[in-house]
């Protein structure tokens, strides 16, 4: 039986066409939708269980994966399958989940996967753009409760147009790059990257993508409506008890809100909150506990939350005693690593950041190699966080997604600020060693002095800062510089990266409905003056780049050949170059461009760069007719001297003994000697012997001839050559 399909088609106004598909595919799913861009296909499926789990929060799933097969391509390695997610993967997955999770019912616990797959490419579609349309749609042509449509577009701006769903193309010449997740009614989520662009730019950006984002989700309930929308299921909710709440809000409030004035550390506002807890517990039997814990676990967190927010709604005083606009106390210091080829630490407040760089050849490019996209990049950052840096002790169970987005954010933040003519491949590495505030920032700040420290000649310095929100809808206030408290109690956490002409890179989190612009500017101007409050840190401890690499670092030489002689710098088996490499203690690294080849050479000794780079030019030398040389004389014959050239040892000519002088010569010692260095002109292959033929007398000036003496008339000399 033919299955009755339902579609509906979202019109981008410049003859690009989204198509929202359901009723052929995948019909054992909640719900499942194909959404078509062009060629690309992603197929979107959404399962949630019906039985609530134990835990006590929302264990959702968000999965992407691109297939292979959808761009006609076979998986790299010895196993030919998809494996592990790739880090584009894995950000994709992040930027679907932070919108969507804060739209579940706070009490869903039902275990909850969303499944995203690029079944088809085509080259001039991102299908990460189009993923968070696919989930939100899949969830309303469902039963599962949500609260309402999102969807999520990029905008570029290129020539100063923007651009919605740009392809990688058009990407490429943007000087904004941002995703953008919202419902009809708000934005959720911004991210991306911008090149020094003001923050009444980035706004107007995210204004532009919100006003795509109604169509889209309009899109989504005519699909839905069409399709037969199914009642939203019912599922246990939690339990409430307001005589409760009451109780536990009046014996914890004032309490909280005194250890929140008291301007104490982490670790005593820590220990002073889980004693009210305790009390608070104190009051109920073992039971009584046994039966409510929950709930009294849960109005303590909702006291505690209401009075650190209202400390800093009325007295614009925060956990840790500052001002709303206050940063914490910095301290930086460079080339603390003796052995790193640059090294750094940026300290802010209780959050710390070790970074260091390593500088190699364009063999240690990190390779991108995915079904939608293959590149290399020769500037990464690696972030790590291990349990330390917050007091824990927990499994080590690899890189977690949220290192490899935190890693992805400082890495946009600098990447613009590495000079196109940067001779190395460059990775820097951030290790967080303490947390309570954004790690992230403090790796971009670390990371900018790392690279002065390792001598990359960055084109700015660049900072960041993680900025928070309360508001109560009558109030708000906008905090700089935010504690881990201040993040997970807040209504927007926002990270912003910027020189001190404009914005590089941005996170945002938004989790108020109907935020306006206008405290978006304001909000966006205030993380400004804290930026350039940090960078001014910065730059008193390293002011520019240093001028030179470590003298322990590689240095790094790049220089061009015709493509005819990358062979023969090769060598037969790569005899020639793996002893070169060996010889000199280098490592070089050879690629084709065009029709020349470019030879990196990396050496920490600059006189063995120099052996290296001598050697190739004596291999690939080629005299030119009419030119003249240096040459060095290395060998006295009867008939001539063999010279060799000065700019290429190795290559030798004979310089004839009738080429030395205008007068006569009968020894080629009266005129050269074995060492002697002289100039010599080169005329090319001679037609009558076949060899090459260079000069010393074309240089010189021809004496005048004698009186009387006919033209022509003079002895020719006697060849000696056998």
């Amino acid at each position: 039986m033919i299955p009755k399909v339902y579609q509906e088609v979202i019109d981008l106004g410049d003859g690009r066409q989204i198509t929202l598909e359901t009723g052929k595919l995948a019909k054992q799913a909640h719900g499942s939708v194909v959404v078509q861009m062009g060629k690309a296909m992603l197929l979107c499926t959404v399962v949630s269980s019906y039985e609530a789990g134990t835990v006590d929060f929302l264990p959702l799933t968000v999965d992407y994966r691109e297939k292979f097969a959808a761009a006609g391509r076979y998986p790299g390695g010895f196993f030919k399958r998809e494996a592990r997610p790739s880090t584009e993967e894995i950000l994709t997955m992040r930027l679907v989940d932070r919108v969507l999770r804060p739209l579940f019912p706070k009490d869903y616990h039902a275990e909850t996967q969303v499944m995203i797959q690029l079944m088809s490419h085509d080259d001039d579609v991102m299908p990460d753009a189009l993923a968070g349309l696919a989930a939100s749609t899949a969830i309303q042509l469902s039963d599962i409760p949500f609260e309402t449509p999102i969807s999520e577009v990029r905008v570029a701006r290129v020539d100063g147009e923007f651009i919605i769903n740009p392809s990688r193309a058009q990407l490429e010449n943007a000087d904004i790059d941002l995703m953008v997740g919202a419902s009809a009614d708000s934005v959720a989520m911004v991210e991306g990257e911008m090149d020094e662009v003001s923050e009444e730019e980035m706004t107007e950006a995210i204004k532009f993508a919100h006003e795509a984002i109604k169509v889209q989700c309009e899109a989504q309930l005519k699909l839905a409506e069409a399709f037969g929308k199914k009642e939203t299921r019912e599922y246990e909710e939690e339990n409430n008890d307001e005589a409760l709440e009451k109780k536990i809000y009046e014996a914890a409030y004032q309490k909280c809100y005194d250890i929140a004035k008291s301007g104490s550390s982490k670790k005593e506002r820590g220990l002073a909150f889980s004693e009210v807890k305790e009390e608070i517990k104190a009051m109920f039997t073992e039971e009584e506990l046994e039966e409510i814990g929950d709930l009294v676990s849960k109005y303590f967190s909702k006291a505690h939350k209401e009075a650190v927010r209202k400390l800093v709604l009325d007295e614009g005083i925060r956990l840790d005693g500052r001002k709303t606009t206050d940063i914490r106390p910095i301290w930086c210091e460079v080339d603390y690593l003796p052995s790193t080829h640059g090294s750094s630490i940026f300290t802010r407040g209780e959050t710390q950041a070790l970074a260091t760089v390593t500088l190699g050849t364009s063999r240690e490019a990190n390779v991108i190699d995915l079904p939608t996209q293959q590149s290399e990049e020769t500037f990464y950052l690696h972030y790590n966080f291990p349990p330390f840096s917050t007091g824990e002790a927990r499994p080590l169970r690899g890189t977690s997604r949220r290192e490899v987005g935190h890693g992805n954010l400082a890495q946009r933040a600098l990447k613009g600020m590495i000079p196109e003519d940067c001779p190395y491949t460059v990775r820097v590495v951030s290790e967080v060693l303490e947390s309570n505030g954004s790690s992230s920032m403090a790796t971009v700040c670390s990371g900018t002095m790392a690279l002065m420290d390792a001598g990359i000649e960055l084109k700015k310095p660049v900072s960041g800062i993680a900025m928070g929100l309360i508001s109560d809808g009558d109030q708000y206030a906008v905090l700089s510089d935010i504690l881990g408290d201040e993040d997970h109690l807040g209504d927007m956490d926002f990270k912003v990266t910027g020189t001190e002409d404009g914005i590089t890179a941005c996170q945002m989190d938004i989790k108020i409905k109907g935020l306006s612009y206008e405290i978006l500017v304001k909000a966006l101007k205030q993380a400004r003056e804290g930026r350039l409050h940090i960078l001014e840190k910065l730059t008193d401890t390293i002011a520019t780049p240093n001028e030179s690499v470590k003298p322990h670092a590689p240095k790094m030489v790049k220089v061009t050949i015709p493509e005819e002689y990358i062979g023969a710098v090769i060598g037969p088996g790569g005899k020639v170059i793996q002893e070169m490499q060996k010889e000199t203690e280098t490592t070089i690294v050879i690629e084709e461009e065009g029709d020349l080849g470019i030879v990196e050479i990396l050496g920490v000794s600059q006189e063995k760069i120099d052996q290296v780079i001598q050697r190739i030019n004596a291999i690939t030398f080629k005299a030119e007719v009419g030119s003249v040389y240096e040459v060095k004389v290395v060998k006295i014959l009867d008939f001539g001297a063999v010279v060799e050239y000065v700019e290429a040892p190795g290559n030798e000519v004979l310089l004839h003994i009738s080429e030395l002088a205008w007068e006569r010569t009968n020894n080629v010692t009266d005129v050269v000697n074995l060492g002697d260095v002289i100039d010599v002109k080169y005329f090319g292959i001679d037609p009558k012997t076949r060899k090459e033929k260079v000069s010393r007398k074309a240089l010189l000036k021809r004496p005048p001839r004698p009186e009387g003496k006919p033209k022509g008339d003079r002895k020719p000399q006697q060849n000696k050559e056998n």
